[in-house]
């Protein structure tokens, strides 16, 4: 019997996967949670096997509490189940080590199917994130979009600029700013992005997409 922890803030919608699931002789729906909070109180309070998570919700997200489950939880599968198919959704659930990630419009066998086979140990894609998945690998990563608002206009533009190489001088003749503008700006990027110098600056640029090789 594997057992489900349903996370949805539409009570119709997690109302309908409990019964929907329920129906399963191998599946027993253990309870439901409506945000991100109540999901990681839920999953630590019942130990399922698997969470059902959808992403987009009140207070804390899907993708945050994915990554606190799986924090406190590895070895407890999360499997995505949302209408967000948006590039930043996909790559953000992937990082927080979710196990797979389906879409809301899956049928009740592919879903049954899923559920068994995160617990097998599989990744079950739906067929159009797995699109998304070959484009970041061909292109590289989507900008990260929390790391991405924490940083002014100015600052990206000289991340991007100290990322390709140029020296602060040069990146204050590009900009057309003071040297010592560009200096106190580096320090403060620094600053927001929890490194110590330029090759850790750049590395996370790449790392999450800030920087292209265009």
């Amino acid at each position: 019997m594997i057992r489900v922890l349903i996370v949805d803030d539409q009570q119709i919608v997690s109302e309908g996967l409990r019964v929907m699931l329920s129906a399963s002789p191998q599946i027993e729906v253990v309870g439901t949670a409506h945000d991100g909070a109540e999901a990681v109180a839920a999953a630590a309070r019942l130990l399922p096997d698997v969470v059902m998570m959808d992403l987009k919700m009140p207070g804390m997200n899907g993708i945050h509490a994915t990554q606190a489950i799986k924090a406190a939880h590895p070895a407890m599968a999360v499997l995505v189940l949302t209408t967000y198919d948006e590039d930043e959704w996909v790559i953000d659930a992937i990082r927080a080590s979710a196990n797979g990630y389906l879409l809301k419009d899956t049928g009740r066998a592919e879903i049954i199917a899923a559920i068994e086979g995160v617990v097998a140990g599989r990744t079950p894609v739906d067929p159009a994130v797995g699109e998304k998945l070959f484009q970041y690998v061909r292109a590289g990563a989507p900008p990260n979009r929390d790391l991405a608002a924490q940083l002014t206009e100015r600052e990206r533009d000289i991340l991007r600029l100290l990322a390709s190489g140029l020296s602060n001088a040069a990146i204050a003749d590009r900009l057309f700013l003071a040297e010592g503008t560009v200096r106190n700006h580096i320090t403060t990027l620094f600053s927001k992005l929890d490194v110590t110098d330029r090759a850790q600056a750049t590395a996370l640029a790449w790392k999450h997409g800030l920087v292209s090789g265009s």
